[in-house]
Parts: C-alpha cells; sequence; structure tokens
C-alpha cells in the first residue's frame, strides 16, 4: 500500500477508542457482498466474513488487513469523497444530507451499505453490526471519456 493509504488507516484507528472496534464484544460474522472493483479483487461476490468487534470501523479495519481494498473505498481528503456534478449546484442542495468526518468517508461514486442503508445514513463507521447483517462494498465499473 502507499502512503497515503496509511491516512486513512490512522484515522479509521483514531476514532475507534472507546468504541467497540475490536476491544469488546467477541467475533461477528456478517455476508459480505461485493461489485465492480471490489469485486474483482476479492474474488468473489459474496462471503461470510468473521471479525473481532461489533461496529462498522472493526469490520473495515479486520477487511482491509484481509483484502486489499480500501484505497478503493476510502478517501482520504473531501476532495477524494466529492466528484464534479454535471448538474450546477449552487453549493446548497435540498433536502437532509449526511456524509462521514473527513477520513472516515468513501471515494466519489464508492458506497458502503449495511442492511441496504449507506452507513453515513446510520451511525458511520461506529454503527453496529449483528451476526448475520448484509456489508456492501460497492464501487461500480465506469466505462467513459
Amino acid at each position: 500500500m502507499d502512503a497515503g493509504s496509511d491516512t486513512s488507516r490512522v484515522a479509521l484507528d483514531e476514532s475507534a477508542a472507546g468504541d467497540c472496534g475490536g476491544d469488546a464484544g467477541g467475533a461477528t460474522t456478517v455476508t459480505v457482498r461485493c461489485t465492480g472493483h471490489v469485486r474483482d479483487t476479492v474474488g468473489t461476490h459474496e462471503l461470510e466474513y468473521t471479525f473481532e468487534g461489533r461496529t462498522l470501523r472493526a469490520f473495515l479495519q479486520a477487511f482491509f488487513g484481509d483484502y486489499d481494498v480500501e484505497d478503493l473505498l476510502i478517501a482520504e481528503t473531501e476532495a477524494e469523497a466529492t466528484t464534479s456534478g454535471w448538474a450546477p449546484s449552487d453549493g446548497d442542495p435540498p433536502g437532509a444530507w449526511a456524509k462521514n468526518p473527513e477520513g472516515e468517508q468513501t471515494r466519489s461514486f464508492a458506497r458502503v451499505a449495511i442492511n441496504g442503508q449507506f452507513n453515513e445514513h446510520l451511525d458511520g463507521l461506529n454503527t453496529e453490526l449483528a451476526d448475520g447483517d448484509r456489508v456492501s462494498l460497492l464501487y461500480p465499473f465506469m466505462f467513459c471519456c
């Protein structure tokens, strides 16, 4: 991994202090579904994955240790998490927009979902996971330009 990926890993680790990251709660087994580039790297579209802890943060730390997909999913900066859209914007979109803190956001077009809901609409990386939950790691193939 390059030095840049260490930045996001530090953000994942630092925020874990005091939560249910990998320190408590025992093992959790989830179903992981992968699309696009993540599927290519992992080698399958679905797998059962057991990790120590109960949060999405603990899952991601363990999963990124076993599969080299962190750089595909986690943005290190706000710029990597934002894409320029094709529609003009005044910078104040309608409705409620939730996002994770910098260093815990997904890259443009990549998403992490728990049971069909994007993590930023739940409790971010502190979202509690239970046995049998479905974690989707989404990074579509894009062919353009």
